[in-house]
């Protein structure tokens, strides 16, 4: 027989929708502050000349440039206001919680409620802005450096002040993004940082789709390979969907318990772990970590030393260096980010606590154990499915040479957050329905 949520569920339809007043003002309120992302996304950083900047990153916008303007929606290689984007604010982020799992001091401030959590989350914005500045004084010596043939990328005769006003208008950039994420979050639908990171995204894909279909015509690119990446996405699209949702059900069983002539307990349930537990975080984390050293090596590689060249060079498409960093952040972030959501110890106390046991497992000491094998198990897999993902982009642009970055990584960002914000918004709606019943219920005791 079906719960009480499954009933409700199985009848939301577009009459619910309509009366939840509260979840259609979250609504409007995500979709604008998402189109203010995507205004800013098109004004120009001060000092800069877009028609040189779009010449050079034709010629030097792939591999990890190529990944990250994607993530920007296209401000990197229009060098706009938002070119870091809220990168700086994940890898604070990463810092931030590599720290709380190694110091005392911030992981007893993060045990110690609302109040900390504050704390960690001012100390996270404190960190982004150190790391937005030196991102930012890093690109404006970069782009200084730049120049074609139609003349330099920079047109400010003060090198000085442009490097002051680029930082001053990237940072700020950075940490208007910072507080539209978190206004997203705490008034709107979904996960704010992943929103506007999907939002850039799904605005970069009608032009990535021109460009091939362009190609496809003139016929630089074979009809059959059009047709066969548009089937591998479908098939990737469904892989994604399909594993995560995959769970390994852990059956957990509660003893009986006679009080007086009637008998409670005695039902079982199950503790479900995702075989991917992390998410999208790690390919996330990854490439925000990636930035830095790229981004410095590739911008400044004109016109500087000879090693410095060839570390640009080996962060192209599909080259070792940035193949095996990328894979060995990304499995790093998957054991990480899972060991900081999920804790084996912390559930097998709470299940004890409750009288729950995992058959042929005593509690405890040996049902963490157990717990953090298969969950080790099931990230090992996790962690494989996602670097796939994340390297197929890197196959598809050294193989066929694909005029814009498309994969995994992509595919796997914009289903992931759309499957977690209709989620969301599929709670708002039981909310509203069990808002009614109760106040049907209080009305016919009134009568």
């Amino acid at each position: 027989m079906a719960s009480a949520a499954e009933q409700l569920a199985s009848n939301l339809n577009f009459g619910v929708f309509a009366k939840a007043t509260d979840l259609k003002k979250r609504i409007w309120f995500t979709l604008a502050a998402l189109v203010v992302y995507r205004l800013g996304t098109w004004i120009p950083l001060p000092g800069v000349d877009p028609h040189v900047l779009g010449e050079l990153f034709k010629q030097n916008g792939g591999g990890i440039l190529g990944m990250f303007d994607m993530l920007a929606g296209g401000a990197l290689h229009r060098m706009t206001i938002f070119a870091l984007n809220i990168m700086p604010y994940i890898t604070a982020s990463i810092i931030i919680q590599l720290m709380t799992s190694v110091i005392p001091s911030l992981e007893a401030t993060k045990k110690e409620g609302e109040a900390g959590r504050k704390k960690i989350n001012q100390y996270t914005r404190y960190l982004t802005l150190a790391i937005a500045t030196v991102q930012a004084y890093g690109m404006a010596m970069g782009l200084e450096s730049m120049s074609g043939p139609a003349g330099s990328a920079v047109y400010m005769e003060s090198h000085l002040v442009f490097r002051f006003s680029a930082v001053c208008t990237l940072v700020g950039g950075t940490l208007f993004l910072m507080w539209l994420g978190e206004q997203i979050t705490a008034r709107g639908i979904g996960q704010g940082t992943s929103l506007i990171i999907m939002a850039g995204i799904v605005a970069e894909l009608p032009a990535a789709i021109g460009s091939t279909l362009e190609l496809g015509r003139t016929g630089a690119l074979p009809v059959l390979v059009i047709i066969g990446i548009l089937l591998m996405s479908i098939l990737v699209i469904a892989f994604i969907v399909f594993l995560e949702r995959a769970q390994r059900r852990i059956i957990v069983q509660y003893p009986k318990r006679q009080v007086g002539n009637k008998v409670f307990g005695g039902d079982s349930s199950h503790l479900p772990l995702k075989v991917n537990t992390s998410g999208v975080i790690p390919p996330i984390f990854a490439s925000s970590v990636l930035l830095m050293p790229a981004t410095v090596a590739q911008l400044s590689a004109q016109g500087g030393p000879e090693w410095l060249t060839s570390v640009a060079a080996l962060m192209g498409h599909g080259q070792p260096l940035y193949v095996g960093m990328y894979v060995a952040l990304i499995m790093f972030f998957a054991f990480f980010y899972t060991s900081v959501v999920f804790n084996p110890t912390e559930t097998a106390d709470n299940l004890k606590k409750h009288g729950g046991f995992i058959p042929g497992i005593r509690p405890g000491k040996n049902t963490a154990d157990y717990l953090d094998y298969v969950l080790t198990r099931l990230t090992v897999v996790g962690a494989i499915y996602l670097a796939a993902l994340s390297v197929l982009p890197e196959v598809l642009i050294s193989k066929f040479s694909l005029p814009f970055y498309f994969g995994g990584t992509s595919l796997l960002i914009v289903v992931s957050v759309t499957m977690d914000t209709v989620t969301q918004i599929q709670s708002h709606l039981l909310a509203h329905q069990y808002e009614g019943l109760i106040k049907k219920s209080r009305l016919r005791g009134r009568r």
